[in-house]
This record gives structure tokens, sequence and C-alpha cells, in this order.
């Protein structure tokens, strides 16, 4: 049989093969394994309302795929099989105009759909930004150009205000937080809106001068589900050095926890005044300084040309 003989079958599963053996080398070649593939692209958070988060944006991400595909498919299907052939007299297929079970059909599987989705995100939404009366932990966060300085509102340093931690030129701010305990965050800003935004929470919210005034709560609440260090910044420009104002989340046990309030909370024997947070870090036997991100020279004359 000669290549002109052979039937649009027969060369529409060579081209359904093709496709199959393409998408499975553009899937392996990634590089990317059975769990990143199920997450479609979204971040591994360490939060539960991360993860409720993740499986909204999973399912959603299934649904269009299923929707995309029976789309395709009905492109396809009409092109294949549905082309002007050879002696055709040239005149119209069958219209479906009028035809109201058909219309229903393309209208009320659309609104059903929308409103199965909006179902899941206003419940999702819900969810994550649920409070607790009394968290175990409260925070206050303070932002100011181009700093970040962290309250824990729940102790007390000798001097009777609360413990806290704030950047300077050599050190990057540490926020730390305890694993497997609810915090709450109340944030609130000296002067610009800036933005507080840790990637690993997958949530970012705005700080405003002026909480009251603005159209959105200023605070909420997270459990960190493990331990480590996970690189903080600010999402909303807010000067000059918007880019360098990084923070560190410093999650640790929750024993390890009470003893860094412990050492904030009492006098350092070797220098005479309260513990600094990298102070009572080194004591803890935990590194002192930030593992994620690093201080910036203010001097903007110290720096050269790159070109």
């Amino acid at each position: 049989m000669t290549l002109k003989e052979r039937s649009p079958v027969s060369r529409w599963s060579r081209a359904g093969k093709a496709s199959v053996l393409a998408g499975i080398v553009a899937l392996t070649v990634t590089g990317c394994s059975a769990e990143e593939v199920l997450r479609f692209g979204w971040p591994e958070g360490v939060t539960p309302q991360a993860e409720e988060m993740r499986q909204l944006w999973t399912w959603a991400t299934v649904a269009a795929l299923v929707v995309g595909v029976i789309v395709w498919g009905l492109i396809l299907w009409s092109v294949a099989f549905h082309r002007k052939k050879k002696g055709d007299s040239g005149e119209l297929p069958r219209q479906f105009q009028y035809n109201v079970p058909l219309e229903l059909f393309c209208v009320v599987i659309p609104v059903v759909m929308v409103c199965v989705l909006f179902f899941f995100t206003v419940t999702t939404e819900f969810s994550v930004l649920d409070e607790d009366e009394d968290p175990d932990v409260a925070i206050e966060v303070v932002a100011f150009q181009w700093n970040w300085e962290f309250r824990h509102l729940d102790a007390e340093t000798p001097d009777g205000e609360p413990v806290s931690t704030v950047g300077s030129t050599d050190d990057i701010p540490i926020l730390v937080l305890p694993t497997d305990r609810s915090i709450g965050y109340e944030l609130r800003s000296t002067d610009v809106i800036h933005s507080f935004w840790v990637p690993e929470f997958l949530f970012k919210r705005d700080v405003f001068p002026e909480p009251e005034r603005n159209n959105q709560d200023n605070t909420f609440q997270n459990t960190i589900e493990r331990e480590g260090s996970f690189v903080g910044r600010c999402a909303e420009l807010c000067g000059t050095y918007h880019s360098m104002m990084n923070f560190e989340v410093r999650a640790v046990s929750p024993e390890q926890y009470d003893e860094y309030l412990g050492l904030m909370s009492r006098v350092n024997e070797e220098t005479g005044r309260p513990y600094t947070t990298p102070q009572a870090l080194e004591a803890m036997g935990l590194p002192s300084q930030a593992e994620t991100t690093a201080p910036f020279d203010p001097d903007r004359t110290a720096r050269e040309p790159s070109g």
C-alpha cells in the first residue's frame, strides 16, 4: 500500500502515539518528583493553612484540565471528522440552533462549575483566615523603613517591656517562633505601607501605618508544622531599600522557644544587659545570625557600577 492509499485512521493513530510519547518525555525531562507534579507548581508550605490552599489549587487545576481536555477533544473531533471533503456540494452541515436541551446544557454546566469553585474558594478562605480568641503565642510585627521589629507580647524583659528583636546594619532581624502552637500576628507600620510575606507560609498581608483605616484586617494566625529557617520579605514597594528589607523566621521546638523566651527575659551576666536575639540563640547552641538572607551596606557610594 502506497503512502497515498493509507487511511486517515492510521495517520491519526500515529499522531496520537507521537503526542503521548511527547507528553511522557516532557513530563520526565522536567525532573519533577511525583509529589511536585501533584502540586502543579504550588510551593511546599509549612503551615496547615498553606496545605489547605494547596489542595484548593490542585483540585481547581484538575478541574481546569478536565474542561480543557473536553474542549480540545471537541475541537479536534470537529477538525478531523467535519472537514469539507472532495465532492461535497458546499451545503452547510446540520445546524443546531434553537436546540433547547443543548442550550440549557451549555448554560447550566458552566454555572454549576462556577458555583462549585466559588464554594470551595470561600470555605478555604474562611478556614485560612479563621482566628482563635486566645492563640498560644502573640506577636506584634512593626514595620518601618527599612527594618522590622518583632515583639513577643507574652514575655517581658527585666525592664518590663515586651521581649523584642530588631534588625541593625550588621544583623538581620530574626523572628523566633515555636512549632505546633497557634501563633497570632498583629501588624502595623510606623511610616509607609509595607507587606509581611514569608514564602513558606504561602500567605502575605499588607502592613498599614494606620490599621484602623485600612480595608483589611491587620491580624492573622497560623501554626508552623516543622522546624527550620525561612526567609521573610517586604512585598510592597516602600522606598529606596525596599528590596533589602528582609527578615528571617526561625521555627524551633516548643521547648527551645520557651528556653529562648526565658533567656530574653533576664539579664545577660556577661554584658549586664538583657539578652539580644543573637546572644540568646548562641547560648542555646543555635546559629546566631540569619541563615536565609544577609544584611546590606547602606552606603550607596561603597558599591561599584556593574557595567
